[in-house]
């Protein structure tokens, strides 16, 4: 076996003879010549220079080896060329760059590092360097247990034609944005648009640009995203050839911050004031704000109800501001429900979808996410995340939140319970890498403090890191959005996960990762709840303020009843979320 390992340096004596050696061997024949000519002694020469080298290379490989230890090192050496070799092989569809992609055995399976564009989810063809996310993030997931729809590809690849037609710069939008500067509104338009306006923390604008992609979808509008002050800095483009953000020079930018409920082009003033052209409930405005921000009254609801669907059909540009996550209540719209159903054969997948089609860190996002994934997470047999979010005025950590963690996490089997006894026999190959996101860094210091000093009752290794602690939310610092976008991003990236009542930071990562997570009760009174977490009924994210009205009996309703497959939130009792009717998968 060891004519597989050749040491290419100074000390192989197959690329570097030992002089002495040879210097001996050719006296000894030319003592032996006895007469023979010049040129039949050169002949022995060469031949017996042959010879030696065989009869070396042959006691080189039959040689009893010095030490066990010495066999054992060359087979590890030799056993580390041949797996290099083969990931080699595995990567040749999906090459990570250098510094970028995992290095590992913790690699995905060779199924998924070849399908980089997600079953048919995302489109070939954009310059990969400028987003390498968008291609090499399936390198670091398992293989998702669920796949796009062929109705949804399809419609995914029709709205990328529009957007292409009817984009930033286009001459329809051109045409369409005079209309805006004008007011005229007397002709239809070939493009009609949905701006959405950046508004709230990172995580509900993640939820609500999701939701208003889907809004466009449905309803044949063009999305267009205003930038902020860092969306660009977050977020790669995620359509071909045409920007998706709003440009600039938008007419209507410098009034967003200022639209609200008393706005006059605000579509529940709207109502209630019965502004309408005609008897057909039809807008004459060239614009309207839809403003479904939490704290919205009944009028901005009629969003969600067919007849008023029909009233913004013509109207060429809505502005929505929105801090939900709205898509439950888009399925209890009659006109939608069989295009929704078509898309989303399972509902519990919306987001998952749409997630990963739309939102890709830009590189700087995702040098922060591949670094750290590396450097503590690649190499642990199983990754857990646990999520923190308190909403409490006082400071923390509070003592209640970390035995409600660690409650649910042994209870859950997640983490192994630690022994009193100085050390223990049966120790266990297995590791585990703990990733805890937190405003606070106390939660991970008594858990790392806690296993450090302690041996586990199975003998497992838990690493606990945490890539972070701002102490409070900063939404208004570009590089604190960068960091909790990576973590985010990284908690999508575990095996399991642990998230926090009523956090819409735990409702992206688990979407995004197809994850069903352990959700933590939100305490009362500062006692640990009983039980201290449940396991949820989809990995959808729950809609925190959804309308209770019946549209068609114009009264009051339990929303979270109508269908199978919209149901009350886990977290949040008055909250809705898609979930999956068993009796129809």
């Amino acid at each position: 076996m060891k004519r597989l390992r050749r040491n290419r340096d100074g000390n192989d004596p197959e690329t570097n003879p030992d002089p002495d050696r040879e210097g001996s061997f050719l006296k000894d024949q030319q003592e032996r010549k006895c007469g023979l000519g010049s040129t039949r002694s050169m002949g022995f020469v060469v031949v017996a220079l042959m010879l030696v080298s065989v009869v070396f290379s042959v006691s080189v490989v039959l040689q009893d080896p010095p030490s066990d230890g010495v066999l054992d090192s060359a087979k590890d050496v030799r056993f580390a060329d041949v797996m290099e070799s083969i990931k080699e092989q595995r990567v040749l569809e999906v090459k990570p760059q250098k510094g970028i992609g995992p290095v590992d055995d913790h690699a995905p399976p060779v199924e998924e590092r070849k399908d980089k564009l997600q079953g048919g989810l995302l489109v070939a063809g954009f310059d990969e360097t400028s987003c390498i996310s968008r291609y090499q993030s399936i390198l670091y997931r398992k293989e998702s247990l669920h796949k796009a729809s062929p109705y949804l590809i399809s419609r995914l690849q029709s709205y990328e034609a529009l957007h292409k037609r009817c984009g930033p710069y286009t001459e329809s939008y051109n045409k369409t944005l005079e209309k805006l500067k004008t007011g005229d509104h007397l002709e239809s338009t070939d493009c009609n648009y949905l701006v959405w306006i950046s508004f709230s923390g990172l995580g509900n604008r993640i939820l609500t640009l999701a939701s208003a992609f889907l809004y466009a979808l449905l309803t044949n509008r063009v999305l267009l995203v205003d930038p902020g002050d860092d969306m660009v800095d977050l977020f790669c483009e995620p359509f071909p050839e045409l920007s998706w953000f709003l440009p600039l020079d938008f007419p209507l930018t410098s009034q967003f911050s200022s639209f609200d409920q008393k706005s006059p082009h605000c579509f529940g003033k709207m109502l209630k004031n019965n502004t309408f052209a005609n008897s057909s409930r039809s807008i004459s405005s060239s614009f309207v704000y839809l403003h479904l921000v939490h704290d919205y009254d009944d009028q901005d609801k009629l969003f969600f109800c067919d007849e008023d669907q029909t009233s913004l059909r013509e109207v060429p540009w809505l502005i929505m501001k929105s801090d939900n996550y709205f898509v439950p209540s888009l399925f209890l719209i009659p006109s939608f429900e069989q295009e929704l159903g078509n898309l989303f054969p399972r509902k519990e997948t919306v987001f998952h979808f749409l997630g990963r089609y739309l939102l890709h860190p830009t590189n700087q996002v995702w040098g922060l996410i591949t670094r750290y994934y590396q450097a503590y997470l690649a190499k642990a047999d199983e990754r857990i995340g646990i999520q923190i979010r308190v909403f409490d005025t006082a400071t923390g950590p509070f003592k209640h939140v970390f035995d409600q963690i660690l409650a649910c996490a042994l209870k859950e089997n997640l983490l192994p319970e630690i022994s009193s006894e100085k050390s223990i026999t049966n120790q266990s190959l297995k590791s585990k890498a703990v990733l805890v996101t937190s405003l606070s860094a106390g939660y991970f210091e008594r858990l790392r403090d806690m296993y450090w000093e302690h041996p586990t009752v199975t003998g497992e290794i838990i690493g606990f890191y945490q890539p972070s602690h701002e102490e409070y939310q900063q939404t208004e610092k570009r590089f604190h959005n960068r960091k909790a976008w990576a973590e985010m991003y990284l908690l999508s990236l575990m095996d399991v996960l642990v998230t926090s009542s009523w956090s819409t930071f735990g409702y992206v990562a688990q979407s995004l990762g197809g994850l069903k997570p352990w959700i933590l009760y939100k305490p009362e009174n500062r006692t640990v709840p009983d039980p201290p977490c449940r396991r949820v009924m989809s990995m959808e994210p729950c809609f925190h303020a959804p309308p209770f009205y019946d549209c068609k009996a114009k009264r009051g309703i339990d929303t979270g009843a109508v269908v199978p497959h919209v149901r009350h939130c886990e977290d949040m009792s008055w909250g809705l979320k898609l979930v999956d009717n068993k009796s129809e998968l």
